[in-house]
C-alpha cells in the first residue's frame, strides 16, 4: 500500500502545504486533512492515535462476544492531529460467517465516513436525521442517536452526531448490522489509557478497510 498520504474522500494522491497554502490539497476536492496508511495492529499504534485524535476514538465496550480490533486510520497531519478516526473490528456475524465494522468520529467535511459507506458527499447529508433515531449507543451516561443511511445492499450504515463530530457506525456485509442491537455503549479510548487500550483484542487485519480505504492508482 503507498506510503504517503491521500485524500480521505477519494484515496487520490495529494499535494503537500507549500509556499502558497498550508493545507494538504486533492485536485478534486480541494483542502483535505491528510489520510495516514492504516496503522499496525497493538498497543504501540494506539498509543499515537490516542495522543493525535482530536475526536474520540470510539470502540464498543464491552466488545461483542468473540469480535476483535483489526485496523486503525486516521486522517490529519502533525500540526491538526488526527481529525477523523476510523477503529475497525470483525466478529461472528449475526446471521453467521464473519462480520466486520468499522466506527468512525470526524469532523465535519473530513470523508472517511461517506468513503466506508461508498457515499458521495462527506457526511451525511440533509435530512437523514429528520425522524425517529433508528437505534441508540450510550457513552459516559449519555445517550447518542443514530439513524440509519441508504447505502445500498452491500453494507449497513449508521449516522448521528456526538461530541460535536460526526459518528459512522459501517457493518460489511449488510446483515452484520443486526449487531445493532447487541451494541449497548461505547467508550473512548482517549479517557482510558493505560487502562481498556491495553486490554484490547487484536486479530488479523480488516480486509474490508484496506479495501474501502485503498489508495486511487
Amino acid at each position: 500500500m503507498r506510503s504517503d498520504p491521500t485524500c480521505p474522500r477519494c484515496g487520490r494522491a495529494i499535494h503537500p502545504p507549500s509556499v502558497w497554502t498550508s493545507a494538504w490539497q486533492c485536485d478534486a476536492h480541494g483542502p483535505v486533512a491528510p489520510l495516514r496508511p492504516i496503522r499496525p495492529l497493538g498497543e504501540a499504534s494506539v498509543d499515537l492515535i490516542v495522543k493525535s485524535a482530536q475526536v474520540p476514538v470510539w470502540v464498543p465496550w464491552p466488545l461483542p462476544t468473540g469480535w476483535v480490533i483489526t485496523g486503525f486510520a486516521e486522517a490529519g497531519d502533525d500540526r491538526s492531529g488526527a481529525l477523523g478516526v476510523v477503529v475497525a473490528l470483525s466478529g461472528p456475524a449475526p446471521l453467521g460467517g464473519i462480520g466486520e465494522m468499522a466506527i468512525v468520529a470526524e469532523d465535519p467535511g473530513i470523508g472517511l465516513g461517506a468513503r466506508l459507506a461508498r457515499f458521495d458527499g462527506p457526511d451525511p447529508g440533509t435530512g437523514f436525521d429528520s425522524g425517529p433515531p433508528d437505534g441508540k449507543i450510550r457513552h459516559d451516561g449519555h445517550e447518542i442517536a443514530l439513524w440509519s443511511v441508504d447505502a445500498g445492499k452491500e453494507r449497513a450504515v449508521y449516522a448521528g452526531e456526538a461530541n460535536t463530530c460526526w459518528m459512522w457506525l459501517v457493518f460489511n456485509p449488510a446483515d452484520a448490522g443486526m449487531l445493532m442491537c447487541d451494541l449497548k455503549t461505547v467508550i473512548d479510548l482517549r479517557d482510558h489509557q493505560g487502562g481498556v487500550a491495553q486490554q484490547l483484542p487484536f486479530g488479523a487485519p480488516s480486509p474490508f478497510l484496506a479495501s474501502a480505504l485503498q489508495p486511487m492508482d
